[in-house]
């Protein structure tokens, strides 16, 4: 651990723990550990009598076998708020001087100062300090300028570039002289506003509000398109805005409530570990004890980061002000090349100085206190950007957590979304919290999480275009009551609503339309007594396949559009659901990689070769595999290759094969390595579409899968494709090796 001070960091070695010690540790551990496993057992039962997946993840949480939801939880308070509650912040007028240095960039330059000439309440002035443009037309421009503001402006004009530092502390020495007869606890402040800056209507106001409410406040900073721990939607990660988009944000900012936003001042809700000097307001009774920026950093950048630790050695502190946006037009003057230069450079000497400040800011980004303001100032990002492409609505996918072909379908989908309309959003189920907010844009993703289903629905009214789009459910807590939590969703949106079809989940309980002894045996009955097919509460009341096809249907009757991916899936929920056929569409899957044709005469003639692609789970057929090789190594008719991973609840008997992760440009190798002389698909689950049967099939090898799903489809009529029996919803190991033999007889002919 480290002690003493910022600048003289002392390390403290500590001792090592006995092993009695450790043991000790461990033993104080047992209590609660055991109390977790009384809190778990009811949801353990209810997933081993009833394969309920909701009952898994409470099983999981409960006893700390997984981290908690990647998602931190949302402040729910963010639109609440009473009259008698609120602060007025826009009556807010403690004396201020502005300070803009200036060095080319002229048309932006022109935009700042327009805004802050027409935006800025009165009374207000302002430092112009010209630093030796380059550019010959940036200083008369500036001179007629600084005479039509009369006495709000006074301009600087250095006879030689000072660089973005000397020009700011000639600005500051020129604003402390303005403000010198201001009381130290009066509030007043200087604001420093880069020319690249465009502020919006009534922006003082909110930005100074918290220096003249508590005087331990040292600087303020906005949120911005481009202003690293404050940037919008995705901290640290710049992007440019679109005209007029800005505007929409601050409106859109300055509505969060005020009196929440005054509390988390008060309670350091809102601190920072630096303020951002794009648009930065610091408090006079703190310039007066660091007036000047450090030189030490040259041209620019980490000087507000070096003034800002200084501050806090005085007992400073730095807040955000979440309810302010500003745009930046960041580089403008500087230029990206030359500010990655001084960042390097700048960087090394604000760690060197300030040890814990990376430190401060890591902490600051995992936790990011303004994750909830930044989200609903994202989404109305994502809104307003969606209206200014013309596009129709903006995508809100609700999908699961668990990964698999669902989701790298889902991933595709928020690809083609950020390039057509900057972003998507996706409701994720199945975490520590039901729901993770998660908004994607080609920043990257900002992901927060909330039980509040009201909540929520606060928040996706910042996208009055929304369109609904059931991916997966499979994992919520409740499913019985998704259906009308998603209608509820997109209510009052003009997007509609559309429900995809990547496995049975609204059928039936058991997704996959297996029966509890793991079969297929068709689409069940609306009367189906198989508990495999009904599903249970929370409280442990059960719920019928009548039950749950009521609630579902509620759901797919209001969609515009249900999506299946294979003609057989459209067959079968259409049996469950016979009066929703003309709303169904067959759309399938492109494959994701081409997939490179095997020579036939590649693969061994001796001894066949069943080669099985992808990863293996239950459903997917991982105990057929766990027979088939005990069975071949009885008899030896053929050895097992398993070009992928099997489920760890399944053991393969030797000399069966398991050969881990694969790339499908490996297929060939693979092939001549192992002699695979055909594939087996052992699903024994109606796949709605199998990425690994066309794989399998454009391999040019022949193909075996069972008479079920879009697999069986596929196989049934293909030239290469050889379909099994499943009669009995057991698959008939004898059958399957009969096939192979049939193949490598034909195949020894060929």
């Amino acid at each position: 651990m480290t002690f003493g001070t910022a600048d003289s960091p002392k390390l403290l070695i500590l001792p090592k723990f006995s092993r009695l010690e450790v043991i000790w540790g461990n033993m104080r551990l047992v209590p609660s550990f055991a109390w977790a496993l009384v809190r778990a057992t009811p949801a353990a039962l209810r997933w081993f009598r009833h394969q309920d997946p909701s009952a898994r993840v409470e099983v999981r949480d409960l006893l700390g076998l997984a981290p908690l939801s990647e998602a931190l939880q949302l402040d729910t308070s963010l639109f609440q708020e009473t009259e008698a509650a609120k602060h007025d912040d826009t009556a807010t007028s403690p004396s201020f001087v502005i300070i803009m240095p200036v060095f080319n960039a002229l048309e932006v330059t022109k935009q700042a100062l327009d805004r802050v000439a027409h935006h800025t309440a009165e009374p207000w002035r302002m430092v112009l300090v010209e630093d030796c443009s380059t550019d010959g037309q940036v200083l008369p421009y500036l001179r007629e300028w600084a005479s039509s503001q009369g006495e709000h402006v006074t301009l600087i004009e250095n006879p030689q570039n000072l660089g973005f530092i000397g020009a700011v502390n000639l600005g500051l020495k020129h604003a402390l002289e303005l403000l010198q007869d201001e009381p130290a606890d009066g509030g007043a402040a200087v604001v420093l506003l880069n020319s690249d800056a465009l502020v919006p209507k009534n922006w003082t106001p909110r930005l100074l509000a918290p220096i003249a409410a508590d005087a331990s406040v040292a600087s303020v900073t906005p949120m911005s398109n481009d202003a690293e721990l404050m940037t919008v939607p995705t901290i640290c990660a710049r992007h440019t805005l679109a005209e007029g988009i800005g505007d929409v944000l601050d409106k859109a900012a300055a509505s969060l409530p005020q009196s929440a936003y005054m509390n988390a001042i008060s309670q350091g809700a809102a601190d920072m570990p630096t303020g951002v000097g794009f648009c930065m307001a610091l408090a006079v009774s703190f310039l007066r004890q660091v007036p000047q920026l450090d030189t030490a950093f040259g041209m620019g950048y980490g000087e507000e980061v070096d003034w800002c630790q200084k501050a806090v050695e005085r007992g400073g502190r730095h807040v955000a002000q979440p309810r302010l946006f500003v745009e930046h037009r960041g580089g403008a003057s500087f230029g990206s090349e030359a500010k990655q230069k001084l960042i390097a450079k700048n960087g090394a000497l604000i760690s060197q100085r300030y040890p814990r400040f990376d430190a401060q800011v890591q902490d600051f980004i995992a936790d990011d206190p303004l994750l909830t303001a930044r989200l609903a100032l994202g989404l109305t990002w994502l809104s307003a950007e969606a209206e200014a492409l013309g596009a129709p609505w903006v995508p809100v996918y609700l999908g699961h957590s668990m990964g698999g072909g669902a989701e790298l379908y889902l991933q595709r989908r928020i690809a083609r979304d950020i390039r057509t309309q900057k972003g998507a959003v996706v409701l994720r189920v199945g975490g520590t919290l039901r729901w993770q907010v998660e908004l994607h844009s080609a920043a990257g993703v900002t992901r927060g999480g909330t039980d509040s289903s009201a909540f929520l629905s606060q928040l996706l009214s910042l996208l009055p275009t929304r369109r609904i789009i059931y991916s997966c459910g499979v994992g919520d807590r409740s499913p019985i009551d998704l259906p009308t939590a998603l209608l509820d969703l997109g209510r009052d949106s003009t997007g509609g609503l559309e429900v995809l079809f990547h496995d049975f989940f609204p059928l039936s309980p058991s997704y996959t339309l297996l029966a509890s002894d793991g079969s297929w045996q068709g689409v069940p009955d609306i009367d189906c007594s198989d508990k495999a097919h009904h599903a249970r509460r929370r409280d442990g009341s059960s719920i019928d396949l009548r039950t749950w096809r009521a609630s579902w249907g509620a759901l797919l009757s209001k969609a515009e559009k249900i999506e299946v991916f294979s003609q057989n899936s459209r067959s079968l929920v259409t049996q469950a659901y016979p009066e929703l056929s003309d709303q169904i569409v067959v759309v399938p899957h492109a494959l994701l990689h081409p997939v490179p044709l095997v020579e036939q005469n590649s693969a061994s003639r001796k001894t066949p070769v069943i080669g099985v692609l992808g990863n293996i789970g239950e459903h997917k057929g991982s105990a057929v595999l766990a027979r088939l090789s005990k069975r071949l190594r009885k008899t030896g008719a053929a050895r097992l290759v398993l070009v992928g991973n099997l489920d760890p609840s399944y053991k393969l008997a030797s000399p069966a094969i398991v050969h881990g992760d694969y790339a499908i440009s490996d297929i060939p190798d693979l092939v001549i390595k192992y002699g695979i002389s055909c594939w087996l698909i052992p699903s024994i689950w109606p796949e709605t579409f199998s990425f690994t049967t066309h794989e399998a099939l454009a391999t040019g090898l022949p193909v075996m899968a069972f008479d079920i799903g879009a697999q069986g489809d596929l196989v049934a009529n293909a030239s290469n494709g050889y379909v099994l029996p499943l009669d009995t919803g057991v698959p008939d190991l004898d059958k399957m090796l009969e096939q192979v033999a049939i193949i490598s007889e034909e195949r020894s002919k060929a």
